[in-house]
């Protein structure tokens, strides 16, 4: 059995946020200083830029005017890549980390023990999904300066991504020890909800959002729709729009908030509204992943031309704007189209990232395919960690059903459909067929 750290294990979940709570004041007092730089305070805290979309804009320019004319300068880039990253962020402009690395290499080619800017460099990675890059780059920076905490997260947020939770869970721990701040609790919180631990994520995550800077208004908002992700998650859709709705009001149009409210309308029933703020966003921050819900939903509103435009969209986005071959293949699969190229897709994908997401991508496009046993073997490792990601618990329900598992189906719905038996529209009413025993097979193709 895989070793998980003991401060994320079931039987001391709670024992984090004890210990937690226990240095909450500490970190009060020194997460306003997250990130520091000997040059410059960084954004967000006092001294440095506030993260609000104008101040965003106006750091962008006068960074890249500054760098235009001293193209070397290690504080300008830093700085500029910091708002560049957050601005991607914002906008769905994931083409601005280019530039943020470009920034930096040049830095670095000038100079290559510059600190600041490689440890920038390996969060830069992180966005462009070079994950082993950002690894690399962090163990560099750890080497360089092993007090830092912020490297542990860079190494730990990487490791996650590949699924390699025991190196992961280990850099956040240590990222703990060495400086508890907001940064440092998010990713507590990320490791309990991984394993399933909710209710202590959300405490952890609160920790993360009181330890956040009032003035870095980007980043509150970012905390609050974790928090509002956590609540949804667990069925409590009054307080999940609560947090959305702080978000939205710290940071306007935020998209993590804005995505947030849309889930919550589509809980309630209000699919329309939810369709209304999804157009909303793929005008402002477009993204494969909205745009492949918009699909879903129209198609749930019986309006398939509408909803053919947003699948193009989506796939297209997976494709060549942001590729992402495991999202490909889930939604691929989902939609029973190339189910040949979405196996292929998914198991290249799986050859290096072995994380719970990939694998469930992984079992859904075998299962579609007809290759029960193969996806019954991914399914499992989908459900390794305890998540309790109700997608990947439904088609694990959908593929026990497959391999003529009656009990370990209704078992796996059930758990898909408790404290949130509206969790998303399309896939609700297969849930419940599972779980009631009116199941009709699901359509797959026959394995040659």
């Amino acid at each position: 059995m895989t070793r998980i750290p003991t401060w994320i294990s079931n039987g001391v979940a709670l024992g984090l946020i004890a210990a937690v709570l226990g240095v909450i004041a500490y970190s009060n007092s020194r997460a306003r200083q997250q990130a520091p730089s000997p040059t410059a305070p960084p954004p967000g805290v006092k001294g440095g830029p506030s993260t609000t979309r104008d101040e965003l804009r106006r750091t962008i320019a006068q960074m890249e005017s500054t760098l235009r004319d001293h193209p070397t300068d290690a504080r300008a880039a830093v700085q500029l890549s910091d708002a560049l990253l957050r601005q991607a962020r914002v906008s769905g402009n994931a083409g601005l980390a280019r530039s943020a690395e470009e920034a930096l290499g040049r830095v670095l080619a000038d100079e290559p023990g510059q600190y600041e800017a490689r440890r920038m460099l390996a969060t830069v990675y992180l966005s462009e999904h070079r994950f082993r890059d950002a690894i690399r780059e962090g163990d560099r920076a750890r080497e360089q300066r092993p007090g830092d905490s912020w490297n542990y997260a860079v190494i730990g947020d990487g490791h996650v991504e590949l699924g390699e939770y025991d190196a992961a869970f280990a850099a956040f721990e240590r990222m703990m020890d060495l400086r508890p701040n907001a940064a440092a609790y998010a990713r507590a919180a990320y490791a309990l909800e991984l394993r399933g631990h909710l209710a202590a994520a959300l405490d952890a995550m609160k920790l993360a959002t009181d330890a956040t800077s009032p003035r870095d208004v980007e980043s509150l908002a970012w905390h609050h729709s974790q928090l509002g992700e956590l609540y949804w998650q667990m069925g409590r859709l009054t307080d999940a729009a609560l947090e959305y709705r702080w978000a939205d009001y710290v940071f306007p149009c935020h998209p993590f908030a804005q995505h947030g409210l849309a889930r919550v309308k589509e809980a309630t029933g209000d699919l329309a509204g939810a369709v209304a703020i999804y157009k909303e966003l793929m005008s402002s921050a477009p993204a494969p992943d909205i745009a492949a819900k918009l699909g879903e939903l129209l198609d749930v509103l019986d309006q398939p031309a509408d909803a053919a435009r947003y699948y193009a969209l989506a796939e297209t986005g997976w494709r060549v704007d942001v590729p992402q071959p495991a999202m490909l293949a889930r939604f691929l699969a989902e939609h029973g189209r190339h189910l040949d190229e979405a196996v292929a897709l998914a198991e290249g994908a799986a050859a290096d990232r072995h994380d719970i997401f990939t694998e469930d991508a992984l079992a859904w496009a075998c299962f579609k395919a007809g290759r029960l046993n193969e996806a019954a073997a991914a399914s499992t490792l989908a459900l390794r960690l305890g998540a309790k990601d109700r997608t990947i618990l439904y088609h694990a329900a959908a593929i026990r059903q497959g391999m003529g598992d009656r009990v370990g189906a209704q078992r796996l719905a059930a758990q898909a459909l408790a404290g949130h038996p509206q969790f998303d529209a399309r896939l609700v009413p297969a849930a419940r067929a599972l779980l009631d025993g009116s199941h009709e097979p699901i359509r797959v193709a026959v394995a040659q």
